[in-house]
């Protein structure tokens, strides 16, 4: 494994501290701190990432619940980010998405005296997943191996990043991704969920490459499937000789791997009853696969492939199965065959855009309201879904639809509640909207002086 040590000391801090509205007492410090109502101590912060006239600030607050806090000209000011997450109550990583470029990013810690510090530094390979792995921020994404065929095709693979949260060292690694499952397709990761002493995560099949077409004829479901000539744009552009879309788009794949890096071959677990398990947005996959308290994982999809289309030039597979939800029950390495809902018939018949996990085993799922093709737009519907029960609750107490604009990329869950930014057009300011797991009844929290809110989280002091 190449090791690029890339953790450079960032500068010594002259930062401000945000200490902009609180809703509770004083401080206190010592042995036995107070408690916080929203729960921790309250030395812990609550750190919200929001921008205003194209300056992203980290905010700290005491409380979510009520308030007002703004972004201008306070807060530590920060590189925008693309993602936002937070490794227990220790760090906050910002990474960067560059589109095809390397990735970069920065994390940030609560010092001893409330202030947040810049930590760490670093630069990685490009990336569409991320997430946890031990003591790692792990990424990954897809490119070219060093392998090729006779006659120069690339074979494709997994490029994944280890960054170490304590030290910063950056180590990265390509894995072969061709064939991953045994169907002749490359692939991509999207999320990864470290629980049971294992690690799964969302395998979502990509069609074939050239080096796969030609490695895998028996593998080619039908010749019309591959491309005779280069077409497509963007992200989704392809060559000639290539199948550019999956085949398999009604079967979802899991892997299990039970080692701590990618090295090892993974269990793999498929079913056909849901397609594949991701939500998605142009080239970024965005994960959907959660662990229940208990162990369980739930494994959503919202059934994009109904959006893949074949045309008179390119004949492709198009899904059939709608958004749905199957389980993998603690330990085991099989999906659940007695375990499946249909998320559109237990909601407003919208298919699933995103998810997250809220407490026990309630998740928040965010709805398309115009229906799957809409690509990541018009996503204004939100829902509470209780996997034991198999119970979907619409949530209520949101701003209307009239004047809802967005929610934020990054909800936060405590206490058996979830976080989420809300967007409207009605002159207000964003706001979070806490919303309870059991009643799915969303009540406005803090108010945020910004355009735009993306993460919030809970840091506590290192002493």
């Amino acid at each position: 494994m190449k090791k690029n040590l890339l953790f450079r000391p960032a500068a010594l801090p002259v930062l401000s501290l945000a200490l902009l509205f609180t809703a509770c007492s004083d401080e206190t410090t010592g042995d036995n701190p107070t408690p916080n109502p929203n729960g921790g101590t309250a030395s812990d912060k609550y750190v919200i990432a929001a921008t205003v006239d194209n300056v992203t600030s980290l905010l700290t607050v005491e409380s979510i619940d009520e308030g007002f806090v703004s972004a201008l000209n306070n807060g530590l000011e920060v590189d925008a980010g693309t993602y936002y997450i937070f490794k227990d109550k220790d760090a906050l990583f910002r990474l960067v998405y560059n589109q095809g470029s390397a990735g970069t990013g920065s994390s940030y810690f609560l010092n001893a005296s409330g202030a947040l510090q810049e930590d760490l530094s670093f630069e990685m390979q490009r990336f569409t997943s991320y997430g946890f792995w031990g003591n790692n921020v792990i990424t990954s994404s897809t490119g070219n191996t060093t392998r090729t065929d006779a006659e120069g095709n690339y074979a494709q693979g997994f490029l994944v990043n280890y960054l170490d949260a304590t030290t910063g060292s950056m180590s990265s690694q390509t894995y072969l991704g061709e064939n991953f499952l045994g169907n002749g397709e490359k692939v991509c990761f999207s999320g990864f969920v470290e629980k049971n002493g294992k690690l799964y995560t969302s395998v979502i099949p990509m069609g074939m490459s050239k080096y796969g077409v030609l490695a895998h004829p028996d593998k080619v479901v039908s010749q019309d499937y591959v491309a005779k000539a280069d077409g497509g744009s963007n992200s989704g552009s392809y060559k000639q000789g290539e199948i550019p879309s999956t085949q398999f788009p009604d079967s979802a794949f899991v892997a299990i791997y039970s080692g701590s890096n990618f090295s090892e071959h993974p269990v793999i677990v498929r079913t056909d009853s849901i397609g594949y398990a991701c939500g998605r947005s142009r080239s970024q996959y965005y994960q959907t696969i959660w662990a229940a308290d208990n162990g369980d994982i739930y494994v959503f999809s919202p059934g994009y492939g109904r959006t893949t289309k074949g045309d008179a030039t390119l004949a492709r597979v198009t899904g059939q199965r709608p958004s749905g939800v199957m389980r993998i029950k603690a330990g085991a390495t099989e999906f659940d065959p007695a375990y499946y809902y249909n998320l559109e018939k237990l909601g407003n018949n919208h298919p699933l855009y995103r998810c997250w996990p809220i407490a026990e085993d309630y998740f928040l799922l965010q709805f398309y309201t115009d229906g799957i093709n809409a690509k990541g737009e018009n996503t204004l519907e939100l829902g509470v879904f209780q996997g034991s029960t198999g119970r979907l609750t619409m949530v209520t107490g949101l701003p209307e639809a009239d004047v809802l604009t967005s929610f934020g990329q990054n909800p936060f869950a405590e206490n058996g509640a979830i976080y989420i930014p809300v967007v409207t057009n009605d002159r207000r300011n964003p706001a979070l909207y806490k919303i309870d797991a059991a009643t799915a009844a969303a009540t406005r929290g803090i108010e945020i002086e910004a355009a735009s809110v993306s993460a919030i989280g809970r840091l506590s002091p290192r002493n």
